[in-house]
């Protein structure tokens, strides 16, 4: 019987790995550079086919076994779903934006309202204490409460300008991304089979990493997802309800602060209640007090462990840091996109040692 002869010989082993570790450097660079201009797209074409995963499996069923049909439906769900919402939303931001940023101007320049917080008894004797002890009068504390009202709207309405503005992207951008989610939904199982051959571990290890991944990434969308979108929604309801300016803006700007592991929304509502207060409209500072600190928290303290208890847990300080982090690379996927690949990292350390313990501890024996 014939025998194939070897790929490299023994004594070429060493040129032949370092070969290989060259060539597949060079087009690992060569494809991201290929993909670079597309990458956003290609991010979300991605991550919509992980999540709409199950449903194709469902509706090929339902389809006779037609994963063309599947895949089709589902990528004009998609169009259906972004489209007119997230411009909706997009246009609402913009304008209230705008109207933000005009109230702030009315209001510094005739020095009242929102800004008259000597108007509270507390914080006026913490004023006189200031100017008593350290010869800081009041006009000094309005000046840098001024600056830095401005600065901080600035950047947090440009800040969650920038979520939805990715989100959306460019109608070329949006389109390629659902031309690329077509294929990823109909062959997404192949795809991830042949992946999942590439890895050099045994199949139970592979196993465990992938169900690591997925269940991750299930915990960041509903649960951390989910949670925010539904506290930065009920700050938003409750700025309409007070008659306060732009409750969108800060609905967004409520949901992005609230996956900070410290202050959360009430860095949103507290500042709103004070606003209140130095207007002198008691009875809506004591309902956005209540209404932040009951239901509010209620859904971060009881919602989100619901929504989590099936999937895998997230440290705080990996979602703080990826969501940052995800975002200033990779725009608004980087929400879910910067904690999942920490995340990732995180999960490939435990399972190498967990590998290198069983082998160290098989070798013992």
């Amino acid at each position: 019987m014939n025998t194939l002869p070897r790929a490299v010989p023994p004594r070429d082993r060493f040129y032949a790995r370092t070969f290989a570790l060259f060539t597949v450097l060079a087009l690992g660079l060569a494809f991201y550079r290929i993909v670079e201009p597309f990458l956003g797209p290609l991010m979300w074409a991605i991550f919509l086919a992980f999540l709409l995963n199950p449903l194709h499996r469902r509706l090929t069923r339902l389809l006779r076994n037609r994963p063309h049909a599947s895949a089709f439906a589902l990528t004009l769900l998609t169009l259906v779903v972004f489209v007119g919402p997230l411009t909706a939303l997009s246009a609402a931001f913009a304008t209230q934006v705008g109207e933000l940023i005009q109230y702030v101007q009315t209001t510094v320049a005739d020095r009242s309202n929102v800004l008259d917080l000597t108007k509270v008894p507390w914080i006026r004797s913490g004023l006189e204490w200031l100017d008593g002890t350290f010869s800081i009068n009041t006009a000094q504390v309005r000046g840098w409460f001024v600056q830095g009202t401005q600065d901080a709207l600035h950047w947090l309405a440009s800040f969650g300008g920038k979520i939805f503005v990715g989100a959306v992207g460019t109608v070329f951008g949006f389109m390629l991304m659902l031309f690329i989610l077509f294929f990823f939904i109909r062959d997404g199982e192949e795809m991830l089979q042949t992946t999942r051959d590439l890895i050099p571990m045994s199949r139970i290890y592979k196993q465990q990493l992938f169900d690591h991944i997925g269940s991750v990434t299930r915990a960041m969308v509903v649960g951390t997802g989910v949670t925010a979108l539904i506290q930065g929604t009920l700050v938003g309801i409750a700025f309409l309800i007070v008659d306060l300016p732009s409750p969108l803006v800060f609905g967004v700007i409520a949901a992005i602060v609230s996956l900070l592991p410290f202050g959360g929304t009430a860095l949103v509502w507290v500042p709103a209640a004070l606003a209140l207060a130095g207007q002198e409209r008691w009875g809506a500072t004591v309902f956005m007090v209540v209404w932040g600190a009951a239901l509010v928290s209620l859904v971060d303290n009881v919602v989100r462990p619901l929504l989590v208890s099936r999937g895998a847990k997230v440290g705080t300080l990996t979602v703080f840091i990826g969501v940052l982090g995800g975002i200033s690379a990779f725009g608004a996927i980087g929400l879910f996109l910067g904690p999942v690949v920490l995340a990732l990292i995180i999960a490939l350390i435990s399972l190498m040692l967990q590998i290198r313990r069983a082998e160290t501890g098989g070798t013992n024996q």
